[in-house]
């Protein structure tokens, strides 16, 4: 790790500066919305709109990269960012801001995949799976940092919005000054639908499920913070709370899975996150208590998207990576975009409790699919390891956990 960390610094170093960034910029407008009047559902599309804008990124800036290279792309990219995160305060309109949060998801999207391009041209195989397991914790540390600056300065004032932009900006210095030219690459095609659903019904079922879950946590919880009467101190630690839970649990259930059949760890996971996240609904807590389920709602949240991963890489070859990574972002996407307006919808209609509700009945989806699906295919024969990923991955990480966590045989579809 050490080694990883010697010749990799100034790429995770910038990658951390963009993730305060992205971090402040999620909960400050659910923050400033509710200052400037705009309701639940509107921010709802304004949160979806984030994701819509990831997923199109995702496809498009391959080309965007093989047309002009790395280097412009990303410092393109990087500019809008900086830009979007400053012009947001000077047109508190969400309809304005629907259309900045697809212009800044399409942004960070294509950044991630060049900053990911480069970990992957500056990783040996042997070293791979340390690199991005360094890079999504760097991503975590990131968004965590990015809630305690939210506490120095007023959400009504333009400060806020600068910051970020700022940090944003000075994240291109490390990384543009260090890295190499990485390689040209391909984007794959997205495996086919009915395809993938053979290869792994529940892990598509359940990254589709995920996407809602994590959409919800990472764009709605200061629109539903901010509903409920929390101060923006207590919206930030929320949401820190959330990050921390997955940062802290991802090493034990990742060891576990290796060891376990994974379809038992996804329907135990699905089961206590579907019980937490309903009681809190029911019961609406203390303050303290939310923190306790924020952590526990990140801690199983976080995990489950890479046990999902590894659960599908566990029915795949080598051949078929690339095109599964992709399928499974696409599915992934479609359900974060869908996932801020039920829960947009499901707060207006049944109140604060809404928001656990909405996670609480995706969990409880995927533990019934998951018990389900124990009953129609046996284990897979051959087990990979379990690679830590952030549900923010572009493809090109997913793909490189999914080579570097390759059992040792061609995969098994019983």
């Amino acid at each position: 790790m050490l080694t990883v960390l010697r010749t990799t610094w100034p790429l995770l170093l910038g990658v951390m500066l963009l993730m305060v960034g992205n971090g402040m910029q999620g909960t400050l407008l659910g923050v400033r919305g509710a200052i400037e009047g705009i309701g639940t559902y509107q921010m709802s599309v304004v949160m979806s709109a984030y994701f819509a804008g990831f997923l199109l990124g995702s496809r498009l800036t391959p080309e965007m990269i093989r047309r002009v290279g790395h280097v412009r792309v990303f410092a393109a990219l990087g500019s809008l960012i900086s830009a979007v995160l400053v012009l947001y305060a000077t047109a508190p309109d969400w309809m304005i801001w629907t259309a900045l949060r697809v212009l800044i998801g399409f942004s960070f999207s294509g950044v991630y995949i060049t900053a990911e391009s480069w970990l992957n041209a500056a990783s040996t195989n042997d070293t791979r799976g340390q690199a991005l397991s360094a890079y999504m914790i760097v991503q975590m540390i990131g968004i965590i940092a990015g809630q305690a600056l939210m506490t120095v300065g007023d959400p009504a004032g333009y400060l806020l919005f600068v910051i970020p932009s700022v940090l944003v900006s000075l994240s291109f210095t490390p990384i543009l000054l260090s890295v190499a030219p990485a390689p040209a690459f391909d984007s794959a095609r997205p495996m086919r639908l009915a395809q993938l659903m053979r290869a792994s019904p529940l892990g598509c079922v359940g990254m589709f499920l995920m996407g809602g879950v994590f959409s919800a946590l990472f764009g709605m919880a200061s629109v539903w913070g901010m509903g409920v009467g929390l101060s923006v101190r207590q919206i930030s630690a929320f949401i820190a709370a959330v990050y921390v839970g997955g940062l802290v649990f991802q090493y034990p259930i990742g060891w576990v899975s290796d060891r376990y059949d994974r379809r038992v760890l996804i329907l135990g996971l699905a089961v206590t996150g579907a019980l937490a996240m309903g009681l809190a609904a029911a019961l609406q807590p203390g303050f303290t208590v939310l923190l306790l389920l924020a952590c526990i709602a990140g801690g199983i949240a976080n995990p489950l998207y890479s046990l999902l991963v590894a659960y599908t890489n566990d029915f795949l070859d080598k051949t078929e990576m690339a095109g599964a990574s992709a399928g499974l972002l696409a599915i992934n996407g479609v359900g974060a975009i869908i996932g801020p307006i039920l829960t947009g919808w499901l707060i207006e209609t049944v109140g604060g409790g809404g928001f656990f509700l909405y996670i609480a009945v995706q969990m409880a989806l995927l533990a019934v699919y998951a018990a389900w699906r124990m009953t129609r295919r046996r284990r897979a024969e051959h087990i990979g390891s379990f690679a830590m990923l952030s549900p923010s991955a572009s493809t090109l990480a997913v793909e490189a956990a999914m080579e570097a966590a390759q059992p040792p045989g061609d995969g098994s579809r019983d």
